[in-house]
């Protein structure tokens, strides 16, 4: 049955990673770099501190919290665990896989720490972050949906690797979002009602 899916997986990369064109390499290129996305998070923080003010000290925290245990799980336990080969550095696919001018990254891609990172954040604002910010959950949706699908684009995850960290992101981001409401809750800080 893995061999089944393992070839399910490479039959599905191999059709996603083939559709590139010269508009979207850079495109899809700079959705998967973490640096580039730094002052859409700037916003993000900017907007929360501003709504929720001391409140916001803790969901900062959450936040830090989360991308931490999400990026140390899927870079560093699991990959290190199951040690799947990233598709670019497949032999079997060799010549096969359209890269990015990023290269081949590391030697190990199950799971996405891309996709558990972005699904991460986006399940924890989107389950603690009132109904003023209704537009800023479906941009951080579609933005979190981006950078996962760049990832197969880019040549460095077959699919499984991502739906896997987008699930492993979405579980952490609830479970932070849990404890977040636990602490609201036990009366630690009120945040402002919604109007």
């Amino acid at each position: 049955m893995f061999a089944q899916l393992n070839a399910l997986d490479t039959r599905l990369f191999l059709y996603l990673n083939s559709h590139h064109s010269p508009f979207w390499d850079p495109v899809m290129y700079w959705a998967s770099n973490k640096l580039f996305w730094f002052p859409f998070y700037a916003l993000i923080l900017l907007l929360i501190i501003r709504h929720y003010r001391k409140a916001s000290i803790w969901m900062v925290l959450c936040i830090g919290m989360l991308i931490t245990l999400s990026d140390q799980l899927s870079s560093h336990l699991i990959k290190g665990l199951v040690r799947r080969l990233r598709p670019s550095h497949e032999p079997a696919l060799s010549g096969l896989v359209h890269l990015s001018q990023a290269g081949a990254g590391g030697m190990y891609g199950f799971v996405s720490s891309h996709a558990a990172n972005s699904f991460a954040l986006w399940v924890f604002l989107g389950l603690i972050l009132d109904r003023r910010f209704r537009g800023l959950k479906y941009i951080l949706g579609c933005w979190a949906l981006l950078v996962c699908y760049s990832r197969i684009y880019v040549g460095v995850h077959y699919p499984g690797d991502v739906l896997c960290g987008a699930l492993l992101g979405s579980l952490i981001g609830w479970a932070m979002a849990w404890l977040y409401k636990k602490v609201v809750r036990a009366g630690y800080f009120r945040p402002p009602q919604s109007a």
